[in-house]
């Protein structure tokens, strides 16, 4: 069994925590010893997580906060603050597939949705994050993007457009922090067995995709202190050889 690496007295943020890739980040920081705020739109996905890891000792606060309502993102930097005075850990990982059709016919709503969710909440999140991150001694931060965001392909424009604009995102912020503590970097998971998944592939056999739990450790080597790339992109189903 891999040995993960412990983040005791590490605060660390998950979006999209609920299920899925998300929520197994989550769940391994809370039993590697750091206090996770869970941020996700599902209630009852959060207190399912809780339930799961309370009675393991796990330190977990839930969050719900729907990422495309704008204003309420830019209180959580100052609230965090209120409580633990920096920011450790952040973990970009909510997004949306938006519809898959040709763009001419794309309605305007699905598309400022898939920008609003993919792109503008983690910029948001960035910028109301960014002073705690740099209070911390080795703040880190994690993107969960795509693929799509390099191999176009018919039909999924905003989905692909919005994951390069992420990937975009990332590495300006990664240039702008080089001089601190702060470290950046996207992860790219490749097909795993999630919703989103089987929502784009209906009719793909989901038992022959790993399961989201088996990308959460190499997400924890990403984020250790000793991590010292920035900017980079990490593809997980290249590192399984």
């Amino acid at each position: 069994m891999e040995t993960l690496p412990r983040f005791d007295g590490k605060v660390a943020l998950v979006t999209g925590a609920s299920r899925g890739i998300g929520r197994a980040i989550a769940k391994a920081l809370a039993l590697q010893g750091a206090h996770v705020v869970a941020l996700a739109r599902s209630k009852a996905g959060l207190e399912e997580l809780d339930d799961e890891l309370r009675p393991l000792g796990a330190q977990i606060s839930l969050l719900q906060l729907d990422l495309a309502g704008g204003g309420q993102i830019d209180q959580l930097g100052p609230t965090l603050y209120a409580r633990w005075q920096r920011l450790d850990i952040f973990v970009g990982n909510a997004g949306i597939l938006g519809p898959l059709s040709p763009l001419g016919h794309v309605s305007e709503s699905d598309w400022s949705q898939a920008l609003a969710v993919n792109v503008t909440a983690n910029w948001r999140l960035l910028r109301t994050l960014d002073p705690i991150l740099r209070l911390s001694t080795a703040g880190r931060v994690l993107f969960l993007t795509s693929g799509a965001a390099q191999n176009c392909r018919a039909y999924w424009g905003p989905y692909s457009v919005s994951k390069a604009a992420l990937e975009a995102l990332a590495k300006t912020y990664a240039h702008e922090v080089q001089s601190t503590p702060v470290r950046v970097n996207l992860l790219n998971p490749g097909p795993m067995r999630t919703r989103m998944r089987r929502q784009a592939f209906p009719g793909e056999d989901e038992n022959t995709l790993p399961l989201p739990d088996t990308i959460a450790p190499f997400a924890l080597s990403l984020l250790t202190p000793e991590t010292s790339a920035n900017g980079e992109r990490f593809d997980f189903r290249a590192s399984l050889g």
